[in-house]
């Protein structure tokens, strides 16, 4: 949220070691949401009022009198769940920094006559107002395999009444964690309001499947006179429908910057390696780059991008003119700056769409379609992209490039790929490859890419922001200066593409040393200097 001009992020965090366990609410400002200052946890387990057992998800919620508010989720003493208030203390503080809990908790609780399941009855949105003066909030549920967001309302904010029906259902999706009901302008790309309704508005529905660990999302409809959701035809109700990540990205959510209007996004990238490991290595989980959302103009789905803000971390920058990209293998390095944290931006332009193979209708999967046909699989049309993260002898790289197939009527369908398969040596990495398809006409617009990449994370945006596929991966050759970018194709077609290449410091002042030529005589003792330095590396 913001407050008084200051960004604030809560998150789940176990201060007493890099697993579950001893869950509270850790707590950052910013002034622009990419530096960021820690403070003691904002909400810790109390042994009353219903979070003796942890403090779980939840959201904060300004009041129309500007006063911030959370409800989150705790687990009281009977391992149920249940839904707890907290207010800051002292609201002339801009920080926040101390939160009381209200006497009444819990506020929200499972009962024999609500038929609630006490042990899926969690993470309470940012509440909306409605047009009868009452707050709602919608809390992430199921029965047996029907995912349900439970519907409160209420006066005051302290007592909440259960509505008699879901604010929406699905069958056969399991537990709905980490709701985000939220209107999107279908004019512009300002961000408004939680509370806003009416004209030039359509509403969003983001559940996180604890099933599949994957975030997916509809468009549709807010019926406030019913308080009923109804998603718009062809908007796929289930894990098969848009998302908002195709890779690691889950429990996501979203705030309203009244400041910039924007609706901004966050969400978790979780561990690549085995609980053991991460354990061992003292941390997991990281928080992806903040993103812009906003309604694409087709209406059908939503749109991502980098915060600008990011670009305050920018160094050098290098352009590359536009360069055909050879058929049949070529690969070119994209030099003059450390690979190991940059922010690429590239575009495709398709020069012989001929070439397109002809799409089988049953390849509905993109991600199955990206694991057959990785980079290493010859196409018509790509695999070409880039290789991030690469080591020089390609032993390590992670693969993120298109493929452009030809389907019936003389249309095009665009896959993207994120392919780990190759992307560490440690065999007890998640080598997961995504896939999504891209809704851009190859004949009429670039294929664009944009990849902010930061030694362990791969963010990769394509189409301008309409698919998006996240990879955590772990080099253990191509890291700090050993890593290489490069761009490629793999295709029978040689399309043409320009990039741009900017360095970034995440926190890190590592720089990339300039290579020089006509040094070969020096390769051994480089080599030796090298095996050498990465073995004592302790990098992330």
């Amino acid at each position: 949220m913001i407050y008084k001009g200051i960004y604030h992020i809560f998150y789940q965090y176990n201060p007493d070691g890099a697993d579950w366990g001893n869950i509270v609410w850790a707590h950052s400002t910013s002034l622009d949401l990419v530096n960021w200052t820690p403070h003691p946890p904002a909400i810790s387990p109390s042994q009353h009022g219903g979070d003796i057992n942890g403090c779980w998800s939840g959201s904060t919620t300004i009041l129309l009198d500007g006063k911030p508010v959370i409800l989150h989720t705790g687990v009281d003493s009977q391992n149920r769940q249940v839904q707890v208030l907290a207010m800051p203390k002292n609201i002339s503080d801009p920080l926040l920094i101390e939160w009381v809990k209200s006497p009444l908790n819990p506020l929200m609780a499972p009962t024999t006559m609500n038929k609630i399941n006490a042990s899926s009855f969690r993470d309470p949105t940012t509440a909306w107002l409605g047009p009868d003066g009452r707050w709602r909030v919608i809390i992430g549920s199921k029965i047996n395999r029907r995912g349900l967001a439970i519907l409160y309302t209420s006066k005051d904010f302290v007592h909440w009444i259960k509505s008699q029906h879901p604010l929406h259902f699905a069958e056969n999706t399991g537990m709905w964690e980490c709701p985000d009901f939220f209107p999107v302008s279908t004019d512009s790309q300002s961000g408004v309001d939680t509370s806003m309704v009416g004209l030039g508005i359509k509403d969003v529905l983001k559940l996180s499947l604890d099933e599949t660990k994957h975030d997916y999302y509809t468009i549709g409809t807010y019926n406030r006179d019913k308080d009923i959701y109804i998603p718009d035809k062809g908007s796929v109700d289930n894990d098969s429908g848009l998302r908002y990540d195709y890779g690691k990205f889950y429990a996501s959510k979203t705030f309203y910057d009244s400041v910039k209007q924007l609706r901004i996004l966050w969400g978790w990238i979780n561990e690549s390696l085995p609980q053991p490991e991460y354990v061992k290595q003292g941390w997991s989980g990281v928080q992806a780059i903040p993103r812009r959302i906003w309604l694409d103009k087709s209406r059908k789905q939503l749109v991502q991008w980098p915060i600008s803000e990011i670009e305050m971390l920018r160094t050098n920058q290098v352009y590359l003119p536009s360069t055909l990209l050879m058929k049949g293998g070529s690969t070119v390095e994209i030099s003059s700056i450390t690979a190991a944290q940059a922010d690429v931006e590239i575009s495709f332009e398709v020069l012989e769409i001929e070439k397109a193979e002809i799409i089988d209708p049953s390849w509905t999967n993109p991600q199955l379609l990206c694991r057959q046909m990785d980079a290493s699989v010859e196409g018509g049309l790509g695999p070409f992209g880039l290789k991030v993260l690469a080591s020089k002898d390609f032993i390590e790289h992670t693969s993120v490039f298109f493929r452009i197939f030809k389907a019936q009527n003389n249309k095009h369908v665009v896959l993207m790929c994120s392919d780990q398969s190759r992307s560490s040596l440690n065999q007890n990495t998640d080598k997961t490859t995504y896939g999504a398809f891209v809704e851009v006409d190859p004949t009429h617009e670039q294929l664009s890419l944009r990849s902010l990449i930061d030694h362990s994370i791969v963010e990769s945006f394509g189409g301008e922001g309409k698919a998006c596929i996240t990879a955590r991966v772990y080099p253990t050759l191509a890291i700090a200066n050993w890593a290489h970018l490069y761009t490629f194709n793999n295709g029978r077609g040689s399309p043409r593409y320009r990039a741009r290449k900017r360095g970034l410091e995440f926190g890190s002042n590592l720089k990339r040393k300039n290579e020089e030529e006509g040094e070969e005589e020096k390769e051994e003792e480089e080599e030796e200097e090298e095996k050498k330095e990465k073995q004592n590396w302790r990098g992330p």
